[in-house]
């Protein structure tokens, strides 16, 4: 059966003003000030499509073309151990990694595999430039994984001291195109290159926090939760480095209470940073919608000694219209810290517990969750999804794997023409 594009059009939310997305549109195309975009789906009931694989069960509300092989829905359960061990009656875990017991087989064991499938599959298979995905690891391995089995080209920019995470089950196909930013540089860096050679009409930015697809891929963890739970969340509890993971999953828990058959829309969302990168939590604590200043030098730094440097986004989707600060004013939530040792601690505890380890990312949401608890955020009969973006990767890796190694290492302080000009030739 041949797959009908889902229908929606576009919402500027910072003024309500409704448009058409032209193919890959990022922003409101009347301007304004700076604001996120959202899809709003002809479909407002919550509708599970029985007939379609993996990630693609949510299609209803994901803004895609078509469906791409090999993908995974995020699994959710009710928690037992770790619950009991918490003091929670309503702890549901939603787990996003390799756990073949329990239904999970993300092969890059995170969840950004929810981003890549959703982005891929908004692609326009006519449109033959090029795409540029910029990452710090996660993602890059998703967008990676994804486009080799689905023989998408793709320029990967990801900074040299990430490159251990760059792991895969299998040889890559030739369309996967990996550059890098030199050592000491961060995910900035990687930004500003693929920034650069995006100036270039053979290429196209992916958009980040900016791409509804990416957004609602992410948001079918909730999607997933609220199967089982059968109701929207009190409390919602994510370690982020954008913020674009919880930003999406109160985008869906408003479009579930709209949808009126899983009650209102009273979810908390908690986030999360790896100390010492604090950016976001040092911003929401003084109350204020700008980002707090952040020197370059100390922002690598800082990337350098956390464990979860998936968390060290020093531009992240914090103050424009939608973003963070509006998600977390909105839902009346809050901002968790998590040092080295919390992670550490979680990863063995998670792990006697549940049964399964955990990215260090993921162990920065349980110590959130542990620290609410601790505090009295949350009571132990609420609703609770823990969002647990990542795990399962000693397992998979036992089966075998190889590093993609870099096709080029650019300084990002290149000039763009010269980037492109080497860029150019890998294909």
């Amino acid at each position: 059966m041949r797959f009908k594009p889902t229908v929606y059009h576009l919402m500027n939310v910072a003024n309500g003003n409704e448009f058409e997305d032209k193919g890959w549109t990022l922003s409101d195309p009347k301007g304004g000030e700076p604001s996120l975009v959202r899809a709003v789906y002809d479909n407002k009931r919550f509708t599970p499509r029985e007939d379609l694989d993996g990630i693609y069960r949510y299609a209803e509300w994901m803004p895609i073309r078509r469906t791409l092989k090999n993908s995974c829905a995020p699994v959710t359960y009710k928690s037992k151990a770790l619950a009991k061990f918490l003091g929670l009656e309503n702890l549901y875990i939603t787990f996003s990694g390799w756990n073949p017991k329990i239904g999970a087989t993300f092969q890059t064991c995170s969840f950004k595999e929810t981003e890549a499938y959703s982005v891929l599959a908004r692609l326009d298979e006519k449109d033959k430039r090029i795409l540029i995905v910029q990452s710090a690891g996660n993602t890059a391995r998703a967008f990676a994984q994804v486009c080799s089995d689905n023989k998408i080209p793709v320029v990967i920019c990801v900074p040299q001291d990430c490159l251990h995470d760059l792991w895969f089950q299998r040889k890559l196909d030739k369309c996967v195109k990996l550059l890098a930013v030199p050592h000491g540089c961060d995910y900035y860096d990687a930004i500003a290159l693929g920034e650069k050679l995006a100036e270039d009409p053979h290429f196209f930015l992916e958009g980040g926090a900016k791409n509804i697809a990416r957004r609602d891929g992410m948001g079918t963890t909730i999607l997933s939760c609220v199967e089982q739970m059968g109701r929207i969340p009190d409390a919602y509890f994510q370690a982020v480095g954008s913020g674009t993971g919880a930003i999406a999953a109160w985008e869906n828990a408003c479009r579930l209470a709209a949808d009126g058959r899983f009650g209102e829309n009273n979810m908390r969302v908690y986030v999360a940073q790896n100390e010492p990168f604090t950016l976001m939590y040092n911003s929401w604590k003084a109350h204020s919608r700008q980002l707090v200043d952040l020197a370059p030098e100390v922002g690598r730094r800082q990337a350098e000694m956390i464990l979860a440097k998936v968390l060290s986004n020093r531009k992240p989707p914090y103050s424009l219209a939608g973003g963070l600060y509006d998600t977390l004013e909105a839902s009346h939530g809050d901002v968790y810290l998590a040092n080295n040792e919390d992670i550490m601690y979680w990863l063995l505890q998670f792990r006697n517990l549940e049964g399964y380890e955990l990215l260090p990312a993921a162990n920065v949401a349980v110590t959130a969750l542990a620290k609410a608890v601790k505090e009295g955020a949350v009571k132990k009969d609420e609703f609770i999804m823990l969002n647990c973006t990542g795990g399962g990767t000693l397992h998979a890796m036992s089966k075998g794997f190889v590093f993609k190694e870099p096709d080029l290492i650019l300084s990002p302080d290149l000039p763009a023409d010269e980037i492109i000009r080497q860029v150019l030739k890998l294909f």
